[in-house]
């Protein structure tokens, strides 16, 4: 199988020279994963990067199967709920029931969201549609690396190292 490693930063991955960088933020992530797969037309895309714990009870690194927009917010319109992008019939991506669900959005969580979702990132959403309409299988591992909370920031500096050295030794156990 041709897989395609990403990450948003080089920050997260150090010494893990295998990644491409997509950047931060949903519209970075969405364009340069695109040029990546007609680079390289891989038929699985593993993403891994540093998320915020909404539910508190998770630590380490957990696969992450359940997708949405978190700051999507047309709930003015239509009567949609928040995460629903008006006029688009993608607007969760489940791939399995297995995993954790995380709330992707273009803002650094440090205080409570309003979505019921166990973690939150600034990318997974995007790349998990990106592969649903490319029609390439996706998996999506996430460190634990804060509690979106008001110690996120400094806790997101001290702990994004840590996370890459559990995904290498996490490889073998995911079956990647």
């Amino acid at each position: 199988m041709n897989k395609l490693f990403v990450a948003a930063l080089k920050e997260e991955t150090p010494n893990l020279d295998y990644f491409h960088y997509i950047g931060v933020g949903k519209i970075n992530a969405t364009y340069n994963l695109l040029k990546l797969i007609n680079r390289f037309k891989p038929n699985q895309v593993i993403n891994y990067g540093t998320a915020g714990a909404i539910n508190k009870k998770l630590f380490g690194i957990v696969e992450c199967t359940r997708f949405y927009q978190r700051d999507m917010d047309a709930t003015g319109l239509l009567d949609l709920q928040l995460g629903e992008t008006p006029f688009d019939n993608i607007n969760e991506i489940i791939i399995s029931d297995k995993g954790f669900s995380c709330g992707s959005g273009d803002s650094f969580v440090k205080n409570k969201i309003e979505m019921d979702v166990d973690l939150v990132d600034m990318e997974s959403y995007a790349l998990a549609k990106v592969c649903k309409l490319e029609n390439i299988k996706f998996r999506c591992f996430k460190y634990l690396s804060d509690n979106a909370d008001e110690n996120a920031t400094n806790d997101w500096i001290e702990n994004c190292k840590k996370g890459a050295k559990l995904f290498q030794n996490k490889l073998k156990e995911f079956e990647l």
